[in-house]
C-alpha cells in the first residue's frame, strides 16, 4: 500500500464512521410499541390508536398498538415498567388503570412514582354522574336526601375495583355524608346495562358512553364532575355550580415509558405527541370521544400532575377504605 493512499484512508473512513454513528443515534429508526392495557374497542383503544397514528406520521415510524388487557391495567403497565428504556416501548396511561389501581390493589409489581418516565398529557374526559330515572333526584342535594333515606343503600356499578367509576362515587359518598354500595363489573358495558334496567341506582363514567342514554332518557344526568361545563353537553350543570367543588373527576389519558429513558428521546416523543394534539382533525375526533385535549408544556409538567393527582386520590382511597380483595 502506498503511503499516500494510507494517509488518505482516515479522511475516507471518518465520515463513514460518523455517518454510522449518526444513524445509530437517530430516533426512532424502527417501529415503536404503544401498549394499551385494555382489550380492543373501548375508549382507551380509540384514543390510543388516534395518538399512535398521529405520532407515527410525525416521527416517520409506525407506532404499533398492542392491547394487553388484564388485572385492571396492571399487566400492560408492568410490561412497560420492565421494558428496555430506549423509547421504543410506551404506555397509554389512564387515571384508573395506571394511577388509582396502584392505590387500591394490594400487590402491584411496580412503583407508579419511580418506575415510569412521564412523556406527556393527552387530555381528559370529565366524568358525569347519572342515575336511573326511577331515582327521584335531579341535583346532588336531592341525591344526598334520597341516599340518606334509602334502606337498603343506593347502589352504583363500576367497570371494576380501582377504576374512576369506583373512585368517584366513593368521593361522592364521603362528600355528601351518605352510604353508597359498590357493585363492580368487568367493564362499563355490563354495569351500564344493569343501571339502565333499574337493577342498580347510578353510574359515573366519561360522557361518551353515557351520552346516548342521557339523550334518550334511559339515564338522568345529575352533574358533570368538573369546574366547567362540558362542550359536548353544555346543559348539564357542574358539581361546582351545585355547591360541591371538591367533587372533581375525569378519565384522563397520557403517555409514559419505562424509567431512565434518555432525555432527548423523551423530548422527541413529547414534541410528536403535542404536534398530534394540535391537529384539528385529531382534536375533533378526541372530542367525539368526550376527551378535551390538554397538552402538557413539558414532560416534567405532566410528571407533576401525576404526583398531585395520585395524592388527591390517595386521600379518597384511604378515607373510603377502597381495597381490592
Amino acid at each position: 500500500m502506498h503511503r499516500r493512499t494510507a494517509l488518505g484512508l482516515p479522511a475516507l473512513i471518518l465520515p463513514a464512521l460518523l455517518g454510522r454513528a449518526e444513524a445509530q443515534e437517530r430516533f426512532p429508526d424502527r417501529p415503536i410499541r404503544l401498549i394499551i392495557p385494555f382489550a380492543t374497542g373501548g375508549s382507551n383503544d380509540v384514543v390510543g390508536r388516534l395518538i399512535a397514528e398521529g405520532m407515527g406520521a410525525r416521527l416517520g415510524q409506525t407506532l404499533v398498538v398492542e392491547n394487553r388487557g388484564g388485572a385492571g391495567g396492571i399487566l400492560g403497565n408492568d410490561l412497560v415498567a420492565k421494558a428496555k428504556p430506549d423509547g421504543y416501548t410506551l404506555l397509554l396511561a389512564g387515571s384508573g388503570s395506571f394511577l388509582i389501581s396502584s392505590l387500591v390493589q394490594p400487590r402491584v409489581p411496580y412503583d407508579v412514582a419511580t418506575d415510569f418516565t412521564p412523556i406527556g398529557f393527552v387530555g381528559s374526559a370529565p366524568n358525569v354522574i347519572t342515575v336511573n330515572p326511577s331515582i327521584p333526584a335531579r341535583t346532588l342535594g336531592e341525591l344526598r336526601d334520597v341516599a340518606r333515606k334509602a334502606n337498603p343503600p343506593l347502589t352504583y356499578g363500576s367497570p371494576g375495583v380501582g377504576t374512576t367509576g369506583h373512585a368517584l362515587p366513593a368521593m361522592i359518598a364521603l362528600t355528601l355524608g351518605v352510604e353508597l354500595e359498590h357493585v363492580p363489573y368487568r367493564g362499563t358495558g355490563p354495569a351500564l346495562t344493569d343501571v339502565l334496567a333499574g337493577r342498580l341506582s347510578m353510574i359515573t363514567n366519561a360522557l361518551a358512553p353515557l351520552k346516548p342514554h342521557i339523550e334518550s332518557g334511559g339515564l338522568r344526568a345529575i352533574a358533570i364532575a368538573a369546574p366547567t361545563r362540558s362542550a359536548t353537553m353544555p346543559d348539564i350543570p357542574t358539581t361546582a355550580e351545585q355547591g360541591f367543588p371538591q367533587i372533581v373527576s375525569s378519565t384522563w389519558y397520557g403517555l409514559v415509558g419505562p424509567k431512565d429513558m434518555p432525555a432527548d428521546r423523551v423530548t422527541a416523543l413529547h414534541a410528536a405527541l403535542n404536534a398530534t394534539l394540535a391537529d384539528a382533525e385529531v382534536r375533533r375526533r378526541l372530542l367525539d370521544e368526550g376527551v378535551e385535549v390538554e397538552p402538557s408544556e413539558t414532560p416534567a409538567a405532566y410528571g407533576r400532575y401525576l404526583t398531585e393527582d395520585r395524592e388527591r386520590w390517595a386521600d379518597v382511597v384511604r378515607r373510603a377504605k377502597m381495597r381490592a380483595e
